[in-house]
C-alpha cells in the first residue's frame, strides 16, 4: 500500500489545499475509514496548526507530545477520525475531530474535562463464553458486558481511563444526531422517527429539519442537547 496520495485525489472530506503540492501522507489501516479519518501528521499540520511542515509534526509525535483518546500516538500516520479527541498536554488543548455543516472534517476546540471520554456508535453485538456479550463500537473499539442492554445504532459515553460506560443515548425520536456520511453529512439534527424496514432494504431516520437517510449514516450525539462541542458552538 502506497503511503501517499495525491492531494487531488484525497477524499472531499479532507480540509487540505489541492494544488499548494502534489501529494501528502495517506493514513495506515485502522480503526477509521479513509473518508472518515486523516492521519496525525496532517491533523498537526492542516487541522490544529501546531506546525508548518510534516517534519515538525513528526518530531512533535516522535516525543510523545500528542495524544489520541488518552494515548500517546506513536505513528505518523496513524488514522484520527470522527468522535476522536487530540490532546497536546504541553499545551494544554484538545480537540475532538468531528464534520462541519459542509461535510468537512474539523478539529473542534473541546474541555478538559470532556476530552476524558468519547462517544462511539454500537455497530454489532456477540454472544460469547459465559453469557457475556461482546459490543463492538466505532472507532475499533470492544467492551465485554455482562447484559444485552444496548441496540446497534445507538451510541455509548466511553471513558479513556477504564471503559466505562458513562451514559446511554438511544436512537429514537428526541435524540441529538450527526448525519455522518451522504449528502447531508456533517448537519447535527434532531431525530423524529426511527422507521425500521422490514425487508432487505436499509432502516431509515428522519429528522425535524426535514431531511432523512439510511441509519449507517446517523451518528447519535446525545438526548435532547448533544453531548459534545459542535463546530462553531461556544461551550
Amino acid at each position: 500500500m502506497s503511503d501517499h496520495m495525491k492531494r487531488l485525489a484525497a477524499p472531499r472530506s479532507w480540509p487540505i489545499k489541492r494544488k499548494s503540492s502534489v501529494w501528502t501522507a495517506k493514513q495506515s489501516p485502522g480503526a477509521h475509514s479513509v473518508e472518515n479519518s486523516m492521519p496525525a501528521v496532517t491533523v498537526l499540520r492542516d487541522m490544529i496548526g501546531v506546525c508548518d511542515t510534516a517534519r515538525e509534526a513528526k518530531r512533535i509525535i516522535g516525543n510523545r507530545e500528542v495524544l489520541v483518546n488518552g494515548k500517546p500516538v506513536k505513528n505518523p500516520k496513524a488514522p484520527v477520525g470522527i468522535m476522536d479527541v487530540v490532546s497536546i498536554p504541553k499545551m494544554e488543548v484538545h480537540y475532538r475531530i468531528l464534520l462541519t455543516d459542509k461535510g468537512k472534517l474539523t478539529a473542534t476546540k473541546t474541555t478538559e474535562e470532556r476530552s476524558k471520554w468519547t462517544l462511539c456508535r454500537v455497530e454489532g453485538k456477540t454472544l460469547i463464553k459465559g453469557g457475556k456479550y461482546q459490543i463492538n463500537l466505532s472507532g475499533g473499539r470492544n467492551i465485554i458486558l455482562d447484559k444485552n442492554d444496548y441496540k446497534t445504532g445507538d451510541t455509548l459515553k466511553i471513558s479513556f481511563e477504564d471503559q466505562a460506560v458513562l451514559a446511554h443515548y438511544g436512537l429514537v425520536a428526541g435524540a441529538s444526531a450527526m448525519i455522518i456520511e451522504g449528502i447531508h453529512a456533517g448537519k447535527a439534527e434532531t431525530v423524529s422517527e426511527y422507521l425500521v424496514t422490514r425487508s432487505n432494504g436499509a432502516n431509515v431516520v428522519k429528522f425535524e429539519g426535514g431531511a432523512e437517510t439510511v441509519k449507517r449514516n446517523v451518528f447519535v450525539i446525545g438526548g435532547k442537547n448533544p453531548e459534545i462541542i459542535l463546530p462553531g458552538a461556544s461551550e
